[in-house]
């Protein structure tokens, strides 16, 4: 297993270690230079318990407002607030649960999967979601009906009712027909250059290539929506500007204007760049984590134009569509046919089906971290996975220390949390980041969209908890997802 890591190496070594006795596996933990967390008691991370009884919630969000509000979303079609007091309000600030397409119980990559508040909510009200209604008539080239209607709309809060939504002010922005239930991408946030940035899926199925897929210049692979830029708009990180326009403008330092691609294309040769955030530090370089097919997944820094190689590479390799679990042989382009280099991920996880082993079921992009809570832990950026483990809730946090762009993959290693030290004993669906900088996570106990397991957890100091989660801290730390 590839993993660039001193200390994900010893986790690795840990886990299969077997019959080895204690004796041998501590010497061979020393030799390799392997430190187990406690090691360090002055820099224990733990939970704080932020709000639970959630069903299926996949990220934080704050409003540029003042108001120290936390906005939670769930999957179901619901966003509910925590107040500045650490109280979840009774009623949702928004439900669309009526609307969204049915849910699957049992795992969905459909439903409510993003929301953004304008810059200048504070004085207009507005925000942005992003989610998936029953599908319209018709189907893709190739056979079938279309799975869903992903949608971008603009909704005004109720003037009379901070914590309300008005229902009634419902803008469309952006209807995409989706071939298929996977690969939605889902979130949507502002740069800090105040344009709408939307992640969007390659449309689903597997491997690129299903009905809805097109014929791209790769003809190794038969595939698809990743590395077309002209066809639709499947398989990007879109970039728009709702200040102007009928119902969008697009900005025009836009890559694509003027040139072959559709003008909305900020980056593409994604898979399915599900969860994605802006560094509120540095240079605000775009993080994306990129959901990989069976053998890696990765994190992207994304940039203007670029193009991350998905379906003619899985990370750093060659993708083989013709059988997804082996990698390809003989090698694959290292530009497309616009001479736009294929740009490697800078942090590469073997996925848990990769024969080589594997610590990942799908990777879930997270947020640098650049609070005051944890200050051991600034400028690091922290990521997690869904789970280690097919079918089980396991979920694990890591982190790295970004460099260059240009000098290969980033060095990783295993976050542990005071009260889960092997992991988070639930799946890790989303994260969030207030205007403080301090973190959260958004967990379950279930795969899919069901049940009342879900939480949302502050990353805090550990050195002082009590309890299981943690009752560090303070609870009025909020801000921007």
């Amino acid at each position: 297993m590839k993993i660039n890591s001193t200390r994900a190496n010893c986790l690795l070594l840990r886990r299969i270690a077997g019959p080895l006795t204690v004796a041998l596996l501590t010497a061979m933990l020393v030799s390799t230079g392997c430190k187990k967390d406690d090691d360090h008691p002055s820099k224990v991370v733990d939970s704080k318990l932020i709000a639970d009884n959630l069903v299926s919630p996949l990220g934080v969000v704050t409003a540029p407002d003042d108001s120290k509000r936390l906005f939670i979303i769930d999957q179901i079609g619901k966003i509910w607030i925590v107040d500045a007091n650490g109280n979840k309000m009774p009623s949702p600030f928004l439900d669309v649960s009526g609307k969204i397409v049915p849910l699957n119980p049992g795992y969905d990559e459909r439903g409510l999967l993003g929301l953004a508040f304008h810059p200048d909510y504070r004085n207009n009200g507005r925000f942005y979601i992003y989610y998936t209604l029953p599908p319209r008539s018709g189907g893709p080239d190739g056979g079938g009906t279309w799975n869903n209607l992903s949608r971008i709309a603009e909704f005004k809060v109720d003037p009379g009712n901070p914590n309300m939504a008005d229902m009634s002010s419902e803008k469309v922005i952006l209807d995409l027909d989706d071939p298929q239930m996977n690969h939605n991408g889902g979130t949507i946030a502002f740069g800090w250059d105040g344009y709408l940035y939307i992640a969007i899926g390659d449309g689903g199925g597997a491997d690129d290539v299903a009905p809805g897929h097109v014929d791209d210049w790769y003809k190794t692979n038969a595939g698809g929506n990743g590395q077309d830029i002209e066809a639709n708009l499947f398989g990007n990180i879109l970039r728009i500007d709702v200040n102007g326009g009928s119902p969008y403008a697009i900005p025009a330092d836009n890559p694509f204007v003027g040139k072959p691609g559709k003008d909305e294309i900020w980056a593409y040769g994604f898979r399915n760049p599900y969860r994605f955030s802006f560094d509120m530090g540095g240079a605000h370089w775009l993080y994306a984590g990129d959901a990989g097919q069976a053998l890696y997944e990765e994190i992207d820094v994304v940039t203007k134009g670029g193009n991350y190689g998905w379906n003619v590479k899985e990370g750093t390799h060659c993708f083989n569509a013709a059988d997804d679990e082996k990698e390809l042989p003989g090698g694959c382009p290292v530009q497309d046919n616009f001479g736009n280099k294929l740009i490697d991920p800078v942090i590469e996880l073997n996925n848990a089906e990769n024969p080589k082993g594997g610590i990942a079921v799908t990777i879930i992009g997270g947020n640098v971290y650049r609070g005051k809570d944890l200050p051991w832990l600034t400028g690091k950026y922290i990521f997690g996975t869904f789970a280690r483990t097919e079918g089980k809730a396991d979920a694990e946090l890591f982190m790295s220390t970004p460099r260059g762009l240009n000098g290969g993959l980033w060095n990783f290693e295993e976050l542990t949390l005071k009260n889960y030290p092997d992991n988070l004993k639930h799946y890790l669906k989303g994260f969030g980041q207030d205007w403080s900088g301090e973190l959260y996570v958004a967990v379950s106990g279930m795969l899919g969209p069901s049940g009342n397991t879900g939480q949302i957890w502050k990353l805090v100091p550990g050195k002082n908890s009590t309890n299981g989660h943690g009752m560090t801290g303070n609870n009025n730390g909020n801000g921007d997802y």
